[in-house]
């Protein structure tokens, strides 16, 4: 339960996260480094 539970928010919280960096159409590349849009505070930005 506990590898699908990881798995599950694995899941939900990647693609977000490829896609922004696959895809970085936004207008200032420093999005990275002040996230006010993500509630999050990823240790790695």
């Amino acid at each position: 339960a506990i590898l699908v539970f990881s798995w599950l928010v694995f899941l939900t919280i990647l693609p977000p996260k490829v896609l922004a960096h696959t895809f970085p159409n936004e207008p200032t590349p420093q999005n990275t480094k002040t996230p006010k849009t993500e509630p999050w505070t990823w240790p790695w930005h």
